[in-house]
């Protein structure tokens, strides 16, 4: 086993994983490819490029890593240069889409639960993103359908750049049918 796998931020990441398949190697070599005092946050195993591996957010960037017997592939995205994220749940595995500085990147085959955790994850490291210490915008009242809709309207808007969560989207979406 590689130096240092028993870091506790990676046994951490690691014991969140819903779906380990495929990452085994991965999680073992990964201090490997981490720079030096990265510290990781979320992990989670995928499909991207060269084939099965790991995914690994880090406090700097999110991180491809496929660690084969013949070939060793890493590839990353500065957590800075992300400008959006999209999460797009299958049945039990999904898609985690990434734009980072114009270019697209697809990672198949996460598990939901890892993925959506990881888009989440990012989407509050995004420019923009309210902090959990900054208060939530101040909200005006809603009276009318037709306020009602524009709400939604906004907050789908929202929801799609990043700044709230599906989460937070579907729990404020409740929130707003209710009043009609």
């Amino acid at each position: 086993m590689a130096e240092g796998a028993h870091r506790p931020d990676i046994q951490a990441a690691a014991d969140r994983m819903a779906g380990k398949f495929g990452s085994r190697r991965e999680i073992r070599h990964l201090v490997d490819y981490l720079l030096e005092d990265e510290v990781v946050d979320q992990m989670a195993g995928g499909a991207f490029g060269p084939g099965i591996g790991l995914v690994v957010l880090t406090d700097r960037r999110l991180l491809f890593v496929k660690d084969g017997l013949v070939a060793k592939v890493s590839e990353d995205f500065p957590v800075g240069k992300i400008s959006s994220v999209h999460w797009e749940p299958g049945s039990s595995h999904g898609t985690l889409t990434v734009t980072s500085s114009g270019d697209k990147a697809e990672i198949e085959h996460i598990h939901n639960d890892d993925g959506e955790r990881i888009a989440d994850a990012i989407r509050h490291r995004l420019p923009g993103a309210r902090s959990a210490a900054s208060p939530a915008p101040a909200e005006a009242p809603v009276s009318g359908e037709d306020d009602v809709f524009e709400a939604l309207r906004k907050l789908g808007e929202l929801r799609d750049k990043g700044v709230v969560t599906d989460a937070e989207f579907e729990a404020k979406k409740a929130e707003l049918l209710a009043r009609i």
